[in-house]
């Protein structure tokens, strides 16, 4: 059994994923055999998924299994075996998807800065870059984290998040790449259209040729640390130092608070740590499924 007090939010997740799943999610696990109807949902299956992970801090599949079996059996008396339970859930990645996208519609701070952005990116490691990675190929390669001074393969998760004075930032957007991705090129590909902003980035995005053209036509402006230029001599530098200095500390403090947003990611569902995955959907669950439920602890407990 489990305290009256998160029985009542285990009630409130499955009622929300049940309102979700009629509406939308179906239609992205469809099944088309004998078995449509099974005696466990899926919307069943994804309740438990979100419930464990982000009331009871479990984040491993088979940690989340356990906990369901021994604390939840009298609210799912058909919960199957650990296999058919795992094999399940890894059919519902685009499930997960959709529902981590309508939680960014749906609840959006009112107070969010909708003309105001912070960008930046992280990785979510499968395995060292010492090794050769063979999970998800189709979806993961081999890259760098500067933070981390790291070579790694898996994936890298870019988000672009309205600005949120004292509190972090709301995503707006969500983007997966293989970790090889540069920050910049994925700017130009899926952000390089939006008008009327102002992005914070750090010194990745500095392309002055780039963004002043964007600032002509989408009257949308970059602003980074100041970066320095290559052959530039040691009076220029010094002459401007000063200013340089304010503005990049300026800037930095501005879009601190995305850094915190993926640490508190981390903290809530340790999701940059995908070492356990094993395939692509799997990759997938373990990516959106823990960003729903992160979502779901702040929307639930707020």
């Amino acid at each position: 059994m489990i305290p009256k007090v998160l029985t009542t939010k285990l009630v409130e997740i499955y009622l929300y994923v049940c309102e979700k799943f009629e509406k939308e999610l179906k239609f992205s696990c469809q099944r088309f055999t004998n078995n449509n109807n099974p005696e466990f949902t899926d919307q069943e299956i994804m309740t438990i998924y979100l419930f464990v992970i982000s009331q009871e801090n479990h984040y491993q599949i088979k940690r989340i299994y356990r906990f369901a079996d021994v604390y939840l059996r009298s609210w799912f008396p058909k919960l199957p075996s650990y296999a058919a339970f795992n094999f399940r859930i890894n059919r519902l990645s685009e499930a997960f998807r959709l529902l981590t996208e309508s939680l960014l519609h749906e609840f959006k701070p009112v107070e969010c800065l909708a003309d105001q952005s912070l960008i930046d990116s992280m990785p979510i490691i499968t395995c060292s870059g010492k090794r050769q990675g063979k999970v998800a190929p189709e979806l993961t390669d081999k890259g760098y984290c500067s933070t981390k001074s790291l070579y790694y393969y898996g994936l890298r998760l870019h988000a672009l998040g309205f600005r949120h004075i004292d509190h972090l930032p709301f995503p707006e957007q969500i983007v997966l790449t293989p970790a090889s991705a540069n920050d910049l090129n994925v700017f130009k590909d899926d952000w390089s259209g939006i008008c009327n902003r102002t992005f914070y980035g750090d010194k990745i995005y500095y392309n002055v040729d780039y963004f002043n053209n964007l600032a002509r036509t989408q009257n949308s402006v970059m602003l980074t640390p100041v970066k320095a230029v290559k052959n530039q001599s040691i009076w220029e530098k010094q002459f401007n130092k000063a200013a340089d200095d304010l503005f990049s500390k300026a800037i930095s403090s501005i879009r601190q608070p995305i850094e915190a947003l993926f640490h508190w990611l981390i903290e809530k569902t340790d999701f940059q740590r995908a070492n356990k995955v094993r395939s692509g959907n799997g990759l997938l669950v373990h990516v959106f499924g823990k960003l729903a439920a992160a979502f779901i602890y702040l929307i639930f407990n707020s």
